[in-house]
């Protein structure tokens, strides 16, 4: 039996997207780390896997196939025994679709990967206002998508939440924790994800550790505004 192999590094938000999804399954597969500032991803073997040299990478067989959200997708089509993770229903499929299309120009491409180039490509020691609006608008968004369900896509858990939970609890720890009072719909999501018996080992840990190093480039704005916040990180308080 072919045992499927997964590319990345923890501390990456896809990737983690992906562990939730295998682990959902009970999918017996490798996971094999990548040093990224050594390059091993831009490694000739790699670069012949997968030419864009991005992680997630998953290695199926003879099979290569890499973004997070195709990955997923692809794991759920071929492997689960039902389709609740992802639906055939047409509308149904289509609304974890917008959803993951929402996760990936919005809050990964638009927000994250924004801040993350500002903090550290561009030597930024604060997060702009607008960038934290931009982020806030997401959560309010994210907020009115669960409005009637306790899950982004319908009353039932899909891989649009394992890849939005990816996302969007690395913001919560690094950038902007969700306001209960504010978010009370999306604090109330990220604590039943949390809940979830795989969900510390395969996402938490990794969103703490690139959590760590954010903090550590934004020592002022984390004194004033998320101290309270890392405390509850290390206790493990909530794991949202």
């Amino acid at each position: 039996m072919v045992i499927p192999i997964l590319y990345g590094t923890e501390s990456s938000p896809p990737v983690r997207a992906v562990l939730l999804t295998l682990r959902a399954l009970q999918l017996e597969h490798e996971f094999r780390p990548l040093d990224m500032l050594a390059g091993e991803h831009l490694e000739p073997e790699m670069l012949r896997k997968n030419p864009q040299h991005t992680v997630p990478m998953l290695e199926d067989g003879e099979a290569c196939i890499w973004d997070s959200h195709a990955i997923i997708g692809y794991l759920v089509n071929k492997y689960a025994t039902s389709d609740e993770l992802y639906p055939r229903d047409p509308l149904q499929r289509a609304v974890v679709d917008q959803r993951l299309h929402f996760e990936t120009g919005v809050l990964f491409h638009g927000i994250f990967k924004q801040l993350q180039r500002a903090l550290f490509k561009e030597g930024a020691t604060e997060v702009s206002k607008d960038r934290l609006a931009d982020l806030r608008d997401a959560y309010g968004l994210l907020e009115q998508f669960l409005a009637e369900n306790p899950y982004l896509a319908g009353p039932r858990l899909t891989i649009a939440d394992f890849s939005i939970v990816a996302t969007v609890s690395t913001l919560h720890l690094s950038y902007c924790p969700v306001d209960g009072t504010k978010y009370p719909k999306l604090s109330a999501w990220l604590a039943r994800l949390s809940a979830l018996p795989f969900y510390e080992e395969d996402n938490l840990r990794g969103a703490r550790e690139l959590a760590d190093r954010i903090r550590a480039k934004l020592p002022k704005q984390f004194d004033k505004l998320w101290q309270k916040a890392f405390e509850d990180i290390r206790s493990g308080a909530g794991k949202q």
